[in-house]
């Protein structure tokens, strides 16, 4: 009973989160505007750790959605969905603490970098077992996107604010 309930809570937000998430996602933004009036007082880098950081946010909450449709998988059943539910739990995780990091221009952002963009493949890979799911595909395309943007460290954010580093 409790496990039911559990399942469903897990499922109700995880539906809310999919609904508001599963709009196409806009091009990440140029990040240098984030630091607006400071042109002089920034590190050289910040534009490149806020771009970073943005995509790592975005991959962490859709992991987070992912979970929540593993779960239900599982709970349906459909057993061979615990490994992706862990894998995204993981990359979730690790995508909070890379942004978090990344955003204050913390000296570990290339460590904490590198280390999100194999979690992100092995996750992407994961989830793109499951691609004909449209919730694992769209997880496994936002894990890809997010390693491209931390494995881009040490490149300069792109010009213009396109973003077409992260696509």
């Amino acid at each position: 009973m409790i496990r039911t309930a559990l399942c469903l809570a897990a499922l109700a937000s995880g539906v809310l989160l999919a609904a508001r998430a599963g709009a196409a996602q806009p091009p990440i933004p140029n990040p240098a505007s984030a630091v607006p009036g400071a042109k002089g007082n920034v590190d050289p880098k910040m534009p490149m750790f806020l771009h970073c950081a943005k995509a790592c946010d975005d991959c962490a909450r859709i992991c987070d959605v992912c979970s929540a449709h593993c779960a239900k998988m599982v709970a349906d059943g459909k057993k061979e969905h615990l490994a992706t539910l862990k894998s995204c739990q993981d990359c979730a995780e690790v995508c909070s603490a890379t942004a978090r990091v990344a955003g204050r221009d913390g000296p570990m952002t290339d460590l904490m970098a590198a280390a999100c963009a194999e979690v992100c493949k092995r996750c992407g890979d994961a989830c793109e077992k499951h691609a004909a799911d449209p919730m694992m595909k769209q997880c496994a395309d936002e894990c890809r996107r997010c390693e491209k943007v931390c494995r881009g460290m040490g490149k300069p954010a792109p010009p213009g604010g396109t973003g077409d580093a992260g696509k």
